[in-house]
């Protein structure tokens, strides 16, 4: 049973709550020199309440609507598989989903009660846009758009715990890491392109098709290095920011294997497993590089 629940909260994927998070609190540090140790605790808790919130109720509506029922699953595609096999019940994933919401949002709400009206804001677009996201975000195509602004917010939100105040800086490199999460997202809607367009769900992938999708790909990972580069001249952030580019050799990988073919699910593998080492390395040592 524990082993269905940790396959249901996907435990690798939290990971990019835990670097945007880890973001926010660098750029803190780097702006101040120190960092509140109990309120940074309560941060990544809260938010990774939240992420494994929208990833249960995201199983749970792709199991009602028949997705993961019509996909080939994988490790990076497919949904995670224990509805379809009967590991766990839709009632039980709902309700788990449900209440990880609530657990995510009274960490923020004890947040709300001693930084103010900003993380209520931050708050609010979290819990709202998390319940809905399976259902309208999707169906209206805004899927890769909710996740690049889900990672700007982690990263808003943590520095402003920390300090109280809104920096030029944190909305800039959540605006990285928030590109970062959505990329990811883009690659492995490649395999699912049949089934979610078959169940009405509408991916950025399925709205341009397969093969002007895998075109537009390179432009995710063109924005994120250029954006570092370019944060660098205006102080958003550092030299050793260069250090995010050693993952060029994995966003290259990623660019052809995609390019090469959209339609074998094992061909695409290779595409899916380096653009999310890709984003991970990436965004890790940006956060490493703000601590310099």
């Amino acid at each position: 049973m524990l082993s269905s629940w940790l396959r249901a909260i996907r435990i690798r994927f939290l990971l990019a709550s835990v670097i945007a998070v880890s973001n926010g609190l660098a750029i803190a540090y780097w702006k101040t020199g120190t960092i509140d140790p109990l309120y940074a605790a309560l941060t990544y808790v809260g938010v990774l309440f939240l992420h494994t919130s929208v990833d249960l109720l995201n199983d749970y509506w792709d199991h009602k609507r028949g997705i993961d029922s019509a996909t080939t699953r994988t490790k990076f595609s497919g949904g995670t598989g224990v509805l379809p096999e009967n590991l766990l019940t839709p009632r039980a994933v709902y309700a788990a989903g449900v209440i990880f919401l609530i657990l995510g949002a009274s960490i923020g709400a004890y947040f709300v009660a001693v930084r103010g009206v900003t993380i209520a804001v931050i708050l609010g677009f979290a819990v709202v846009a998390i319940y809905f996201y399976s259902t309208s975000i999707v169906n209206a195509g805004l899927g890769e758009l909710f996740v690049a602004i889900k990672g700007a917010m982690i990263v808003l939100g943590t520095f402003f715990v920390q300090l109280a105040a809104i920096e030029p800086a944190a909305l800039y490199v959540g605006a990285i890491v928030g590109i970062l999460s959505a990329t990811v997202l883009f690659v492995n809607s490649f395999p699912d392109f049949e089934a979610d367009r078959s169940k009405g769900r509408r991916t950025l992938v399925g709205v341009l098709g397969k093969k002007a999708a895998a075109r537009a790909f390179p432009l995710f990972i063109f924005a994120a290095y250029a954006m570092i580069v370019a944060g660098i001249l205006l102080g958003f952030t550092k030299i050793y920011s260069l250090i995010s580019l050693v993952s060029i050799p994995f966003a290259a990988k990623s660019i052809m294997s995609l390019r090469k073919d959209q339609q074998s699910i094992d061909k695409l593998m290779p595409a899916m497993a380096s653009a999310v080492t890709y984003s991970r390395i990436t965004g890790f040592l940006l956060a490493l590089s703000l601590l310099f």
